[in-house]
């Protein structure tokens, strides 16, 4: 984090060695000649600290830092008094300031204040953050109108009064964020961190330190000691995707972390003790991987206390339809639609589509359908072409066609998705290019 700071001194020497000795030590400074220049580069730009002298023409300090409070109360301010003015530091400190300095002043002593001004700005970043994790989507619903999703409702009805490791398993898409989420808070943890990461995403370095923390000087950049995934999550839950990317140096380290409590920072000495919920996930075939020795059976069994399989959207046909107005109602907003359904075509392709890439996928069509729909229904002509090609037609009494007109209209189907490759057409069909020419040709 790098500090931004304001110094208002009128007198210019003192201005000169304060400016220069915190560009010194990395901070960025702006400066200003008296109060009201003062105000008006903290009106146009961004600080995190004012440091300011109390006498100043056309706007004093104390008059400055009430301003400073009432309108950008985020800001730290440090009031520069002269020796024997003690009474206006007590003032400014009542009326918000959050430290003083006497002049004359050691440029240490400046610099000592300013450092933990920064110390204070981290943690209140980290505070945020930390509280941001807590309050995050505590209000959200899982779509469960299948016989499966109900099945894992009520497993995890049953389960609020535990605290056990659990392992959610299910392809790539099917929602396994979202049921972890619900999982902690359902659960005695509710109020408590809730953190998550995805184990593919970072190289092993990286990850070790994102999970465990470092002390400062571990390694080249390692300038201040960062505390990792694992100890900000104490008393919560952490929830690992992608866990079978783990290297077998992090299996190690996280079976060691699950089976003691406890672990080391990146080039710590001294054990930290904590307690964490692990909930992890993985869209791959778990049984192959331990089979294989690519995921150590003993970290497996210490995770699946419980293990979940959330079923593929396809699986799922009951709740599409739920789903697709779920995503209607999040996405319609956010692109000024005011588009309120579909119409019975387009459900009837969505229903019958088989969602290789599950619930993400679905949304993403919604989201696309949303973005080209210019009437208030979503309508087929705005679905991907992929889902309508082979969608079955509504049949009417008034209208059945021969084998013969189905064959011929569904090979020109395939032949037009194909940008009217004929012979690719034929391969896809299972047929001779001569065969699909007559059926193409052939008078119904």
């Amino acid at each position: 984090m790098k500090l931004k700071i304001l110094v208002a001194e009128d007198e210019e020497i003192t201005l000169n060695h304060i400016v220069y000795v915190l560009e010194k030590e990395g901070y960025e400074t702006v400066t200003a000649r008296d109060g009201e220049d003062a105000l008006a580069k903290i009106e146009k730009g961004s600080f995190h600290v004012l440091i300011s002298d109390i006498k100043m023409p056309k706007l004093n300090g104390i008059r400055l830092l009430e301003i400073i409070k009432e309108k950008y109360p985020e800001i730290e301010v440090i009031i520069i008094t002269a020796f024997g003015s003690i009474e206006s530091a007590v003032e400014a400190m009542r009326k918000g300031a959050s430290d003083y300095i006497t002049k004359p002043f050691e440029l240490d002593e400046l610099i000592l204040k300013v450092s933990k001004l920064k110390e204070r700005k981290l943690m209140q970043r980290e505070n945020t953050a930390l509280k941001a994790a807590l309050a995050i989507n505590k209000k959200f619903s899982v779509t469960a109108n299948s016989p499966g999703m109900k099945r894992i409702v009520t497993l995890i009805e049953s389960m609020k009064g535990s605290d056990c490791n659990l392992i959610l398993t299910g392809e790539s898409g099917v929602g396994k964020s979202l049921i972890a989420r619900l999982i902690h808070y359902s659960g005695k943890r509710q109020d408590r961190p809730y953190l998550s990461i995805n184990c593919a995403t970072l190289t092993e370095e990286l990850l070790s330190s994102e999970l465990f923390g470092y002390e400062a000087g571990a390694f080249t950049g390692a300038l201040k000691t960062k505390q990792g995934l694992v100890e900000i999550a104490d008393s919560g839950t952490l929830f690992l995707d992608e866990i079978a990317e783990l290297s077998p140096n992090l299996q190690a380290k996280l079976l060691l972390f699950i089976e003691e409590g406890e672990f080391f920072r990146v080039g710590g000495v001294k054990s930290i003790k904590v307690n964490v919920r692990i909930i992890a996930a993985t869209n791959k075939n778990i049984t192959n991987l331990l089979s294989t020795g690519k995921f150590r059976e003993d970290l497996y069994y210490r995770l699946n206390v419980m293990e979940i399989t959330i079923p593929p959207l396809r699986e799922r046909i009951n709740d599409i339809n739920e789903l697709c107005l779920y995503f209607l109602k999040k996405h319609a907003p956010r692109c000024n639609k005011k588009i309120t359904a579909f119409t019975s075509k387009a459900m009837e392709i969505l229903m019958n589509y088989n969602y290789p890439g599950n619930v993400r996928e679905l949304e993403n069509i919604i989201e696309r359908a949303v973005i080209l729909e210019n009437t208030n229904l979503i309508t087929p002509e705005s679905l991907p072409q992929k889902l309508s090609i082979l969608a079955p037609d509504v049949v009417r009494l008034d209208a059945i066609k021969t084998i013969d007109e189905l064959n011929k209209e569904y090979a020109m189907k395939i032949v037009e998705y194909l940008g009217g490759n004929k012979t690719k057409a034929a391969e896809m069909l299972g047929i001779s290019r001569t065969s699909l020419w007559k059926i193409i040709k052939e008078e119904c």
